[in-house]
């Protein structure tokens, strides 16, 4: 019962959410203002957020009480690396002196991200087609890892591009250029979307298609925002760069 609730909460989610992300700015990061209620730091907020994502899906992996294929612990591994990253690296390596982040956008993703790793994690442990998949199904798990590894390396490379744009000591923002920062403003969005799709090809399950497109709903208004506030900020920022899909948005 609660893994069929959790499917439909991700997917009922992501259409609300991507229509409310183009009429206001999640207020985290560049978007940050008052009026959200209490805040911690931008570091302590990202490890809080991130944290069920990472935990979840182990913990209902591990004790599912079901004989794991090597196949879906190497799936698991893929996402732990992921939020390892996430949540025990990135908050440490931002340079967060005096930004804040509402408690209120760190619960509402710790619930998600609860219902997420929980939902993926006994899809992972249940699926048959997990364990000896046959040429059709070896094909799309191959294609969806190399996309899921593509897009991270896409994602931390983004990250280590723009800690770069700042020396030691500032907190404020440029104009990255170079690689993918020619061709779209948010390559780190790109990167992410292009994992969970990967995802969502390698473990061929509801759940993790309906993090795929809960991704594309919640990533692609943050990208247009990031587009807006660039064109606002710097006024030499080149139009010609789309948001977030290289030549096409």
């Amino acid at each position: 019962m609660l893994f069929t609730l959790s499917v439909l909460v991700i997917f009922t989610a992501a259409p609300l959410v991507f229509a409310l992300l183009f009429f206001f700015r999640a207020p985290y990061g560049r978007h940050y203002h008052g009026g959200w209620g209490p805040t911690v730091s931008a570091r302590a907020g990202w490890f809080l957020m991130e944290l069920p994502a990472l935990v979840v899906i182990a913990v209902c992996v591990v004790l599912a009480g079901r004989e794991i294929s090597l196949l879906s612990f190497l799936l698991l591994g893929l996402w732990e690396i992921h939020y390892l990253y996430r949540t025990c690296l990135f908050p440490f390596l931002i340079r967060d002196r005096g930004k804040q982040f509402p408690i209120a956008v760190i619960a509402f993703a710790g619930v998600f991200n609860s219902l997420n790793g929980y939902a993926n994690g006994l899809s992972l442990a249940a699926s048959p087609t997990l364990s000896a998949p046959g040429l059709l199904s070896g094909v799309r798990l191959v294609v969806g890892i190399a996309m899921f590894a593509a897009g991270f390396v896409t994602h931390v490379w983004t990250d280590r591009n723009l800690r770069s744009l700042r020396r030691p000591g500032e907190i404020g923002y440029k104009i990255p250029r170079g690689g993918l920062f020619d061709l779209v403003a948010s390559p780190n969005y790109f990167g992410e979307i292009t994992q969970w799709t990967g995802w969502a090809l390698a473990t061929w399950s509801l759940p993790g298609l309906a993090f795929a497109v809960f991704t594309v709903a919640n990533l692609v208004p943050r990208a247009r925002a990031h587009r807006q506030w660039y064109l606002e900020t710097f006024p030499e920022y080149p139009r010609e760069r789309k948001r977030v899909i290289p030549f096409i948005y």
